[in-house]
C-alpha cells in the first residue's frame, strides 16, 4: 500500500490558521448558549456547537498522524460562565452570522491551497456546513425583524455603457458626483452595517476588559467604527440612500467580562483582517474616483489599529505563533 503523502506547509498553515478560529468560535458558543433566552436561537447555537467541536477533533487527528504539536488555541480558561449577559436581543446570532461570513471566506481560500484529497474534502465539507449555519442565521434575524437588507433600486430597463471619463468623477469639487451604483452600493452598505456591528462589540469588549491597556485599544476600536459608518453614511446620504439601522444586537449594561482578554484581542484581529479584505474587494470596484481614495484611508486606519493590536497580544503573550519553515542559516551554523 501507499503511503499517504504529508501535508504541504501551506496545508499546514490553513489547518493552523483554522484551528485558531473554531476553538475560539466553540468558547464564544459555550457563552452564548449559557446565558441564550430564545429557544430557536439556543438551538442554531447548540447545532453549530457540536459540528464546530467535530470539526476541532478531525483537525487534531491530522495533525496527531503527521507528527505535529496540537495547537493551543482557545480552551476553557477563556470563558467565565455564569457571568451575566453582555450582549441584548440577538447578538448571539448577529455574531455567529459575522463569524460564518468570515468563514465563508477563508473556507474557499483554504480549498485552493490545499492540495491532498481529504484536506480539500474536509474545506468542502467546512464550506457547506458554513453557509448552511449563515442560512439558518439569517433566516432567524430577518423572522426577528433584526437585519436591515440593502435598500431597493429601480430594476434597469435597458442595458447602457459608460460614456466618457465623467463616470468617473468625485474629486473636483465644481463638478457633480453621480450616484452611487449598485456595485459601490453593495460594498458601502456591507462596511456600514459591519462597523454598525463592531461599534457594539468593541463597545462590550471595553466595558468588560481586565486590562487597562486592552481597554483602552477597545475603546478605540470603537471610536474607529464610529469614524467608519459616519464618514460612509455620508457618501449614502449623497445619493439619497437610508443607512441601516437595527433596534437589537447592543451592549448591555455588564462590566463582568465572559471572555478573556485574549480571546476577545484575537476576535477584534480577526474582524480586522476581515475589513481589510472587504475594503480592498471595495476599492478594485468603485469606480468613482473619490470611493477608493476613502475605502484606501479606511484600510490604514484599520491597518494601523490592527498592527497596534498585534503589538499588544505579543507583549502580553496572547500571539501563539504559526508553524515556521526551516531557518537554514541557523541550522548551517
Amino acid at each position: 500500500m501507499s503511503q499517504q503523502k504529508s501535508i504541504s506547509g501551506s496545508e499546514l498553515a490553513t489547518l493552523w490558521m483554522t484551528y485558531q478560529q473554531k476553538t475560539m468560535m466553540q468558547r464564544i458558543l459555550d457563552y452564548f448558549i449559557e446565558v441564550a433566552d430564545d429557544e430557536q436561537a439556543k438551538e442554531i447555537l447548540q447545532d453549530t456547537h457540536s459540528q464546530v467541536i467535530q470539526y476541532i477533533a478531525r483537525i487534531k487527528d491530522i495533525f496527531t498522524n503527521e507528527g505535529a504539536v496540537i495547537p493551543v488555541g482557545f480552551t476553557e480558561e477563556d470563558v467565565n460562565k455564569g457571568v451575566p449577559k453582555l450582549y441584548d436581543y440577538h447578538f448571539d446570532i448577529m455574531f455567529l452570522r459575522l463569524l460564518k461570513e468570515i468563514s465563508m471566506g477563508l473556507h474557499t481560500l483554504h480549498i485552493g491551497m490545499a492540495y491532498r484529497k481529504d484536506i480539500i474534502l474536509f474545506y468542502k465539507e467546512l464550506t457547506a456546513f458554513t453557509q448552511s449555519v449563515y442560512d439558518r442565521c439569517v433566516d432567524f434575524l430577518q423572522e426577528k425583524d433584526v437585519l436591515p437588507s440593502s435598500p431597493s433600486v429601480t430594476m434597469p430597463k435597458v442595458v447602457e455603457f459608460v460614456e466618457g471619463p465623467s463616470y468617473m468623477s468625485g474629486l473636483n469639487l465644481f463638478s457633480d458626483k453621480r450616484s452611487l451604483n449598485t456595485v459601490e452600493l453593495a460594498h458601502i452598505y456591507f462596511a456600514i452595517e459591519s462597523n454598525i456591528f463592531g461599534m457594539q462589540l468593541m463597545t462590550g469588549f471595553a466595558q468588560v476588559a481586565n486590562e487597562t491597556e486592552v481597554k483602552k485599544y477597545f475603546i478605540r476600536g470603537k471610536e474607529l467604527s464610529k469614524k467608519i459608518v459616519a464618514d460612509y453614511t455620508q457618501v449614502l446620504l449623497q445619493s439619497d440612500i437610508q443607512p441601516p439601522s437595527t433596534w437589537g444586537a447592543k451592549a448591555t449594561d455588564s462590566k463582568v467580562a465572559p471572555f478573556s482578554d485574549k480571546l476577545m484581542m484575537y476576535c477584534t484581529s480577526l474582524f480586522c483582517s476581515f475589513s481589510l479584505g472587504s475594503n480592498a474587494l471595495g476599492t478594485a470596484f468603485s469606480f468613482r474616483t473619490d470611493l477608493p481614495l476613502k475605502l484606501i484611508a479606511t484600510a490604514k486606519d484599520v491597518l494601523t489599529y490592527a498592527q497596534d493590536g498585534g503589538k499588544i497580544m505579543a507583549k502580553n503573550g496572547w500571539m501563539e505563533q504559526p508553524p515556521r519553515t526551516e531557518d537554514r542559516n541557523q541550522l548551517t551554523k
